[in-house]
């Protein structure tokens, strides 16, 4: 194989160039003597057990004491997730990771008396609690948010039931993350010279993106054959994940899993069904794309492994990390010096693991922290690499914002809004290059890429969405989830978006066996909706520019202080009506009319 295509070891990794987890914990043996504190804390709060309801001061000193508590499991379990998942082999850290949730789920069964407890305390009592004991007032967002599921509150005997499922409800995310990362390999692709090249989860993308079709086809072929290979397990871990969620829904009293889960984060469901509805409505232009890619590919078939290939070739380049993150700090130039700082403290000071190694896991996310975000990538110098370096940066940004304005208890922003601040930072990114091009080559690459943002996060997420919703209601009628039902369902909807001039071939239909959001909880329609958000609120940004960005930064600085419906409409936008998506699916169409101008 070419040396220059060879993966890493981890400890061939230069120590810039990864994440400062000693920030969180000097040694593992510092990890684990505070796993041993927390673990006491935790069980002492007990204490409390039966005395809640007894006065607002004691309700206070329990919520204080919870609150420390948790912020120090959060750092505990942010230290040995992040050093596990830089190398997924390493049974030192798999380990840990086992140790720490086996703790966590102790502390929170012995804890679980906590909700049937504060929904008992009458309204007229927690009043008085207010006026007898003034600091508890910091509390009200959270007591309130508490209460307001007492419908969904069950015994506190089932509630402790509930709580020591924990280590077993974790199983098929767990299973799928050992089997996709670190167990399940491919054969490596061959190119149309000869050459090889390995294939990972983290590589096929940029594979993917070659303008050589012989190597796209392999590296597709490759991925894609594996994963059949073992589609009857991994069916099998999709339909225990969808089992487990049907049964937390029943046991909770909900209609449905979906209902269950937007009721977490406040969200109407009427979000969600209105998303892919108003995405219907827009197919028409996802359509026209698909013909557009196939005719200036040139292309009698257009299959799936021509989607990631850039249509304007010999303008790509290879962008070295440093000078990546010079033009993403140039673009985010709107936001303000106070949040250019920020971003320059985290470019400097390892808050990012930047490149892959053998067993890293694929992909790239933030992680927040009281200590400070830590961002992991798999950066390999594409376009694409730089602006997942901004929508990464946008999430520790905001985690950061949120952790600094906030306390522990209302400093966590629910996942409706995190995609928001990321997505914002991409676009404000793509308008930075756009006003400095002059070159029409140039231009109509850099369209391609917008193009292929909104393909890939409103609409494929979309298509994700409604997947996992159909998955939802299969299994809400009894329905087992085998890999013949998944294949044929997904096959179908990628026919649906996709339209009539893309071959829908059955290795496509394998693609949700490889998507570790189906394991998230209906997390994915949340790439969409905030997009959409983030669309509407980078063109007020770069319109309104100081009132704007000051409502930006309260709406980062914001944490579960209000609702995220709310939190948005503060900012500007109403995710409450689809006109957010619509409005973002209309600049798509204009995006599709210059870059057919562009390409005459």
């Amino acid at each position: 194989m070419n040396n220059q295509n060879r993966l890493r070891l981890r400890s061939e990794i230069p120590v810039e160039d990864t994440w400062a987890t000693e920030d969180l914990f000097p040694t593992d043996d510092a990890w684990r003597q505070a796993l041993g504190e927390a673990r006491q804390a935790g069980l002492a709060l007990t204490a409390y057990e039966g005395k809640l309801g007894s006065s607002g001061e004691t309700l206070f000193r329990y919520l204080s004491e919870m609150e420390q508590v948790n912020k120090l499991f959060g750092r505990l379990g942010n230290y040995c997730s992040r050093k596990a998942d830089v190398d997924t082999r390493d049974p030192v850290y798999q380990a840990m990771s086992g140790e720490f949730g086996s703790v966590m789920v102790e502390v929170r069964t012995a804890g679980s008396f906590e909700t049937t407890e504060i929904l008992a305390i009458p309204d007229e009592t927690l009043d008085g609690f207010y006026r007898d004991c003034p600091e508890l007032g910091r509390y009200r967002r959270f007591l309130t948010k508490t209460r307001s599921r007492r419908a969904h509150t069950l015994s506190p005997a089932e509630e402790k039931l509930m709580a020591a499922m924990g280590e077993v409800a974790s199983l098929p995310d767990d299973v799928f993350g050992v089997l996709s990362n670190a167990d399940m390999t491919y054969p490596d692709a061959k190119d149309s010279q000869g050459n090889l090249h390995a294939v990972t989860q983290a590589s096929f993308v940029p594979l993917e993106e070659s303008p050589d079709r012989t190597l796209r086809k392999n590296v597709y072929e490759s991925l894609y054959g594996r994963l059949d290979e073992f589609k009857n397990t991994s069916a099998a871990l999709l339909n225990g994940q969808f089992k487990k969620l049907k049964f937390y829904a029943q046991a909770r009293k909900y209609g449905s899993s979906l209902e269950a889960a937007l009721d977490r984060t406040e969200v109407p469901v009427s979000v969600y069904h209105n998303l892919i509805e108003a995405v219907h409505q827009n197919l028409d232009k996802m359509h026209r794309y698909v013909r557009l890619r196939k005719k200036l590919l040139g292309l009698d078939e257009l299959h799936f492994y021509d989607i990631y290939t850039q249509l304007v070739p010999g303008v790509d380049q290879h962008i070295p990390f440093d000078q990546a993150k010079k033009t993403v700090y140039e673009a985010l130039a709107p936001l303000g010096e106070d949040y250019r700082r920020i971003l320059k403290e985290g470019f400097d000071s390892r808050w990012i693991d930047i490149y892959p190694n053998v067993g890293k896991r694929s992909g790239a996310y933030s992680a927040g922290g009281d200590v400070h975000p830590y961002v992991l990538l798999n950066y390999n110098g594409t376009l694409d690499n730089q602006f997942t370096l901004a929508h990464e940066m946008g999430h520790a940004l905001h985690s950061y914002h949120s952790t600094r304005a906030q306390r522990p208890i209302d400093a966590n922003y629910v996942i409706f809004v995190a995609e928001v601040a990321s997505t914002c930072n991409e676009a404000l990114l793509m308008e930075h290059l756009l006003s400095k091009t002059t070159d029409k080559k140039e231009r109509a690459y850099l369209v391609n890429h917008y193009l292929d943002d909104f393909r890939g996060t409103i609409y494929r997420q979309t298509m994700f969405a409604e997947f996992e919703r159909l998955m939802g209601d299969l299994t809400g009628q009894g329905k087992t989830l085998t890999a013949q039902l998944l294949a044929q369902e997904y096959g179908k909807l990628n026919q649906l978006y996709y339209g009539p001039d893309i071959v829908v071939d059955d290795q496509i239909s394998m693609e949700w066996a490889r998507i570790p959001h189906f394991y998230y909880n209906y997390y994915v329609f949340q790439y969409a909706t905030g997009y959409s958000a983030a669309i509407a609120l980078s063109r007020r940004i770069l319109r309104e520019g100081e009132g704007a960005v000051m409502d930006y930064l309260r709406f980062l600085s914001g944490g579960c202080t209000k609702d995220p419906i709310s939190l948005l409409r503060d900012a500007g936008v109403d995710m409450n009506s689809p006109e957010p998506v619509n409005q973002a699916l209309q600049l798509f169409g204009e995006l599709l009319d210059e870059m057919e101008e562009l390409t005459k």
